[in-house]
């Protein structure tokens, strides 16, 4: 890979990393269209992937209770590592820069979700409906755009979890979608030196976001952050659809 190419990564996953320990959440939602950029969608996931793991295992061990939130979560997360699977082999054999607009479009739910405050009911109504596939199609999207967020956050809005539950069922169920992807590049040999070094050199400057996060978490105005995270969303969704359109 290129020197500029690895410089730009590594300052992607260290502000997203920073980010996502302040807030708790956001950072798949800020590196992956940040990374797809400059690269195409299957090499972007296989790059934070590592990263994504050790940022969601310290927001997981920072909140406490592990083992009573995979209790509280597991069938939810074992047919997210399933959808996971789907999704990532689907990726691996189409591996199409269309996949971006699909990116986009996920991420501009999820700003509309947040601006108008949009009601899922159906998800209080059939909860265990919603479980289901919340856990099949959120996993497939997730192989697919490493982002769900914004199926999670309405689907934990509307069964009223708390605060803590949504960052640990958000943060595991990435976890775990994660380890069904690295198992699934594995067993079709998608990794190279290259994204394998890449990434082994990228959990040091997370750790370091992540470690700077948290002492910003204390200080900030995390409404106003949220705002200006957004904003920068939007920006990268039209750029995303815009570099699709026209490549």
């Amino acid at each position: 890979m290129e020197m500029n190419f690895i410089l730009i990564f590594l300052i992607i996953v260290f502000w997203s990393s920073i980010v996502h320990g302040s807030i708790g959440f956001g950072f798949g939602m800020i590196s992956t269209p940040l990374v797809a950029l400059f690269t195409d969608i299957e090499t972007t996931i296989i790059c934070v992937l590592l990263p994504t793991m050790v940022v969601n295992i310290i927001s997981i061990l920072s909140e406490g209770k592990f083992f009573e939130a995979l209790r509280k979560f597991w069938f939810i997360i074992l047919l997210m590592i399933i959808g996971s699977a789907l999704g990532t082999a689907l990726l691996i054999y189409a591996n199409s820069d269309y996949f971006k607009l699909l990116l986009a479009f996920i991420i501009f739910i999820y700003l509309l979700q947040s601006v108008i405050n949009i009601k899922a009911t159906f998800i209080s109504t059939y909860p265990r409906v919603s479980t289901y596939s919340l856990g099949i199609f959120g996993g497939i999207v997730s192989g697919l755009t490493n982002i769900v967020a914004p199926l999670m956050i309405m689907y934990t809005l509307e069964l009223k979890y708390t605060r803590k539950d949504t960052i640990q069922l958000s943060n595991l169920c990435f976890l775990f979608t994660k380890i069904g992807q690295v198992s699934v590049f594995l067993y079709f040999d998608r990794f190279t030196a290259d994204t394998f070094n890449i990434s082994m050199i990228s959990i040091i400057v997370v750790c370091l976001g992540m470690f700077f996060g948290t002492k910003i978490k204390k200080r900030i105005d995390s409404k106003l952050y949220t705002k200006i995270l957004k904003v920068l969303l939007f920006f990268i969704a039209l750029i995303l659809v815009y570099q699709t359109l026209n490549s």
